[in-house]
């Protein structure tokens, strides 16, 4: 046993983790980091990074085929392996020895084991020696242990070993035929990777693909895997697998259908990674999202914070947005804020304040990495309207920019923002086509900037680029 007491001590080293304690020693306070796994954690090793490494390599091969010039240039396929190779180095072949020597560097002292809370501002560490370490905080303790992919309870999906996002971002060799179970972002995208990697896929999407999204979104994604050789199957639903002893994995569907495959990936949610973090020492429930307040302090049932208010979950555990950026922009604030009223100052929590994460709820912007790309920020017209704001949706053909028809022969797009017609400034804004995601930050910006529509009269876009589409935009919104 030994104890050691800090400032602040943060339960979980991935990217939201690390954001925490870094704010905390850049605003004077000492900090410690616990962490059971990798430190950089999911993000790092077994989503962002790895994953996006994947589907690179296949929008590269794309885009230089869809430009005459280029596309005579292109002789063969894909080189499997080396595609896997540049996925490993991106996940620093799943060794943390760099944010290890990051943390050290900028003076963030890490402990390697399970942390758990045992009591007010105590959180016991347990080491895979079996040694206990207990780390007292003077004024804060933040949850950021992120989450893992849910199983659902079908019959024989256990027994059946199924991937998860994990072990899809890091498989060795690519199976023969792959099925995915679910339709949202983490199953696009794969299924774009690995179809595009060989494997014959076969996507299970009950709910539809990207169902979240605006409804061409998934149309065209849908119509683009179809394309690559993906048997898209909406509103098919299994409902039990079996793994044969010579590996192959039977499906049934609840419509009776069987589908065979070597490899089945379940990508239809998460679940929080609360089960063996010490809740239950505050009254907590193990296992359970954190609810948490506008500066993400954990509140009880009577949604008021712990007593003394020195809890915090940031990231994915509070349930507010399960996306690394935003998990990081979290963090940011909640480092802040703590700093703030460790040392007595000001805590500014109004919307837009700087310890308020007010971009959880009005512009979170994402990418899908899918072919198309998707990038969005804000509401979807149905969101907006079902908040009750008066509307109006102006759509526009991405591919009719000259800035597209140069980066691509015959580039296929779509444009939509949606507008808040009593406040006349933009709330959501979407695109669809190929490489679209560099282009989503000046929608950003004019949302969470609350930019009216006649002050963005005034910025030009340069020409030939892509991003002429917002004043073909703004043409047809003034019409």
């Amino acid at each position: 046993m030994s104890d050691h007491t800090y400032d602040v001590v943060v339960i979980g080293a991935g990217p939201v983790g690390e954001n925490v304690a870094d704010r905390v020693v850049q605003g004077g306070l000492s900090v410690a980091i616990v962490e059971r796994e990798l430190v950089g954690g999911e993000c790092s090793y077994w989503a962002c990074m790895p994953t996006k490494a994947l589907l690179r390599s296949t929008a590269a091969l794309r885009a230089a085929r869809q430009l005459s010039g280029s596309r005579e240039a292109v002789t063969g396929d894909l080189d499997v392996t080396a595609v896997l190779s540049r996925r490993d180095s991106f996940a620093s072949n799943w060794n943390d020895d760099g944010q290890v020597s990051w943390l050290d560097s900028v003076g963030i002292t890490l402990h390697r084991g399970q942390g758990r809370i045992s009591a007010d501002r105590v959180v016991e560490v347990t080491h895979e020696s079996g040694v206990t370490t207990t780390l007292t905080a003077r004024h804060a303790v933040v949850v950021a242990t992120g989450s893992a992919a849910l199983l659902p309870d079908i019959p024989g999906l256990l027994e059946a070993k199924p991937w998860s996002s994990r072990e899809a971002a890091a498989a060795r060799t690519v199976p023969g035929r792959l099925a995915v179970i679910g339709g949202g972002v983490v199953a696009s995208e794969m299924a774009t990777a690995f179809a595009a990697l060989g494997s014959s896929v076969t996507m299970l999407a009950r709910d539809g693909v990207l169902p979240l999204a605006e409804p061409f979104v998934g149309e065209r994604v849908t119509e683009s895997l179809r394309e690559a050789g993906v048997s898209v199957r909406l509103g098919a639903e299994a409902g039990a697998v079996k793994r044969d002893d010579d590996g192959t994995v039977h499906i049934t569907l609840t419509s009776g259908e069987d589908v065979h495959a070597d490899e089945v990936l379940v990508a239809i949610g998460r679940t929080p990674n609360t089960q063996d973090v010490g809740l239950d020492a505050v009254g907590l429930t193990p296992g359970a999202w954190l609810t948490v307040d506008d500066t993400l302090r954990v509140v009880g049932k009577d949604k008021a914070p712990l007593d003394g208010g020195w809890l915090y979950a940031a990231g994915d555990v509070n349930r507010r947005v399960l996306l690394t950026h935003q998990g990081k922009y979290q963090a940011r604030a909640v480092g802040d804020v703590i700093v703030a009223r460790a040392k007595g100052e000001a805590v500014d929590d109004s919307p837009w304040g700087r310890h308020a994460s007010t971009a959880d709820e009005r512009a979170v912007p994402q990418v899908v990495f899918t072919e198309p790309e998707i990038a969005s920020v804000g509401l979807t017209a149905a969101a907006a309207e079902d908040l009750g704001i008066r509307t109006r949706v102006v759509d526009y053909d991405l591919g009719a920019v000259a800035g597209s028809a140069l980066q691509a022969d015959g580039y296929k797009g779509h444009a939509r923002m949606v507008v808040d017609e009593d406040r006349k400034v933009i709330v959501g804004f979407t695109l669809v086509g190929p490489d679209v995601a560099d282009l989503l930050h000046a929608a950003t910006i004019a949302v969470v900037g609350e930019v009216p529509i006649d002050r963005l009269w005034h910025a030009v876009p340069a020409f030939p680029t892509v991003s002429e589409v917002w004043l073909r935009l703004l043409e047809a919104y003034g019409r």
